[in-house]
């Protein structure tokens, strides 16, 4: 499967984007000392935001390499 080189755009343009969403999730720490009923996210749901930007991330670079020539593994 090939990608048109506008896809490919998008592509690159929607992974710079996604990697700086996974950067922010990364830097979220709990609120140390507050009470769990304070804290602004809950650690388990940020995991969970991270591991599906993960996901995102790997299925965009699997279609990155689709749209290069001689990418295009069976």
């Amino acid at each position: 499967m090939s990608v048109p080189s506008g896809e490919n755009e998008f592509l690159i343009e929607l992974e710079a984007e996604v990697e700086v969403e996974l950067t922010e999730v990364e830097a979220r720490q709990p609120e140390e000392g507050l009470p769990v009923t304070d804290w602004l996210f809950d650690p388990t749901d940020a995991e969970r935001e991270e591991i599906g930007l993960r996901g995102l991330r790997d299925a965009i670079e699997v279609l990155e390499d689709d749209a290069r020539p001689g990418g295009d593994v069976a």
